[in-house]
């Protein structure tokens, strides 16, 4: 063998041998992270903000019932008028009635979307206001308690881990408990 060829394979081989010690050792472990648990479908039940929110919803979802029920009732109205005087109608006023009817039934279904999306659009503005409350406050307490990471959905959270009710005393103001 020639000398450069010997020397690339030994050149080759301790690196390869330095590779495997490096490999070898242990690699450094930070320390144990600090981890929090919030449940945040609880906390958006129970806080007065959330409650609040939905109250304001619900307000606004029975003004649009009303006007809903009174589309309804105008239609069912229209409708016995149609068959009532359907045999003593002529083609004419039948026509126009029908007409009226279908314009009816456009007009409520084009409201019920409206009214769905609009009401859609609201629940999320209104919940997602909450929502920002919730991680502020969530934020607040994960800092007192010097965790590293709060998870908000878990298929299973030790009680020992979960910050729930902390986060709810911290969105009602009051100081959170001490540590545990």
């Amino acid at each position: 063998m020639n000398k450069p060829m010997c020397a690339a394979r030994v050149a080759a081989a301790a690196l390869a041998a330095a590779a495997c010690t490096a490999a070898a050792q242990p690699a450094q472990v930070p320390a144990a992270a600090r981890v929090g648990f919030v449940n945040t479908e609880r906390v958006m039940r129970e806080v007065i903000p959330a409650q609040q929110a939905q109250k304001r919803l619900k307000i606004e979802i029975d003004k649009r019932d009303q006007e809903m029920r009174a589309l309804v009732a105008q239609m069912k109205r229209l409708e016995l008028a149609l068959e009532k005087n359907a045999p003593t109608a002529n083609d004419a006023e039948r026509r126009a009635k029908q007409r009226e009817f279908a314009e009816l039934g456009r007009d409520f279904e084009r409201k019920k979307l409206e009214y769905s999306e609009e009401l859609a659009l609201r629940r999320n503005e209104a919940m997602g206001q909450v929502l920002e409350q919730v991680n502020r406050a969530t934020r607040r307490v994960a800092e007192q308690e010097n965790l590293d990471i709060v998870f908000q959905e878990a298929a299973y959270a030790s009680p020992r881990i979960d910050i729930t009710d902390k986060v709810i005393k911290a969105m009602e103001g009051k100081p959170p408990a001490a540590a545990k």
